[in-house]
């Protein structure tokens, strides 16, 4: 008899998942400590490769255009499998494309490589960005969402500095052997602390599968979408060309440049922190608050290009916001999603990130051949703007609509 005992038993599934949310977030840095390897060692791949500049450049937009190709079709394929089996198997065919990368012959050979780790990225993310939903209750998974996200702030802070500087000590292809043998190292985590979960709903005696588009949550993951979209190409619109903005609109030296972005990672990391306690309490105000401050502190640059100083403070304002919009997104987009829903709704939600991301990149470069680099800060202001009022307008349909039907 255990009646005198005074323990109370806590059941394993009712505590935090600490180590399966942190073995997400490591998988998480090194996927996209993967991604982004090449960025820092550009030069050095093209000097080998005997190709321009601009050529090599091409390995990271072949890597997004690939994410954005086949993300959503691969997640449909795959919909019925494991989801921590497919962890695995994507994490190994990462590795195995850094390592084709490593050993690639000519650049040829190094884009096909690259277009292999394209697919298995995408696929990663359908299956991560919707994990932390299956492991935690609704009411947790702004705490959830913000500690896996972490792994991908970290990827930008030491992740990608760090193989940078590997590939300057030891050579490029050194940089893409040591992360292809980290990620087996991931895989092997993964198959030991990660939790197995149930992604499929189990249809009851009679019951007829409902296609997706008929699904009553589409609508609202399709919104989610446009507005990471619209949230996004702002974001990128301008900070993708926010070193020669830097340099030559806010007269920083260009050696002042990285330690700035140092600044705006590590500013970035105390905004998803700050997501991560206040988006399950506030997920509305706090993504209207946060876009808000964005904007505040973008139109403080454009405006006070003259002051070093006070760009530097609405610089590092700006990397605080930011740092926790892209979790706050992925939030409302689980719980916006139905449970049948999540594995689709988080490939749209991949797909959207990297249109973004690409769109904003591309939007900017032509800003800058019809005007110049002061009006990136502006076309970045009006994206965000539309993007907020999207989803501020339709919240407040929501609202109106739940207090239509219980009347």
């Amino acid at each position: 008899m255990h009646g005198c005992s005074n323990v109370v038993w806590v059941p394993e599934e009712t505590r935090f998942p600490w180590v399966g949310l942190l073995t997400l977030a490591g998988a998480i840095f090194v996927s996209v400590t993967s991604e982004f390897l090449p960025t820092g060692l550009l030069p050095d791949m093209a000097r080998d490769l005997d190709v321009s500049l601009s050529t090599a450049g091409l390995l990271v937009t072949v890597f997004a255009g690939t994410v954005v190709v086949a993300t959503t079709p691969l997640a449909a394929i795959t919909r019925n499998m494991s989801r921590k089996a497919l962890v695995v198997v994507v994490l190994l065919v990462i590795a195995l494309a850094n390592v084709l990368a490593a050993i690639a012959p000519s650049y040829e050979l190094l884009v096909g490589a690259r277009i292999l780790g394209g697919l298995a990225h995408g696929l990663f993310w359908a299956v991560v960005a919707a994990y932390s939903a299956h492991l935690v209750p609704p009411h947790q998974l702004g705490r959830a969402v913000a500690i896996t996200s972490g792994g991908g702030s970290a990827a930008f802070v030491l992740g990608v500095p760090v193989g940078t500087a590997l590939g300057h000590t030891l050579g490029w292809r050194a940089a893409f052997l040591i992360i292809g043998g980290i990620v087996v190292v991931l895989a092997l985590v993964v198959i030991k602390f990660l939790p197995a979960v149930r992604h499929q709903v189990p249809l009851r005696t009679g019951e007829i599968p409902i296609p997706a588009r008929r699904d009553r949550s589409l609508p609202g993951v399709i919104i989610v979408c446009i507005v990471i979209l619209l949230v996004l190409t702002a974001h990128n619109t301008f900070y993708t060309y926010i070193a020669p903005w830097l340099v030559s609109e806010a007269g920083f030296p260009a050696d002042s440049v990285a330690f700035l972005l140092f600044l705006f990672g590590g500013a970035g990391a105390v905004g998803l922190v700050i997501a991560g306690f206040t988006t399950d309490r506030f997920p509305k105000r706090g993504f209207a608050i946060a876009v808000l401050s964005l904007m505040a502190a973008i139109t403080v640059l454009a405006a006070l290009t003259s002051n070093q100083a006070v760009v530097t403070v609405a610089f590092v304002v700006w990397g605080v916001t930011f740092g926790g919009i892209p979790a706050m997104l992925q939030t409302r987009m689980l719980h916006t999603a139905s449970f049948r829903l999540r594995d689709l709704a988080a490939a749209l939600q991949t797909t959207a990130f990297n249109v973004g991301i690409g769109g904003g990149a591309l939007l900017g470069a032509v800003i800058l051949d019809g005007t110049s680099l002061s009006a990136l800060p502006i076309a970045a202001l009006v994206l965000f703007g539309v993007g907020l009022a999207l989803s501020i307008a339709t919240d407040a349909l929501r609202v109106a609509r739940a207090r239509r039907s219980l009347s």
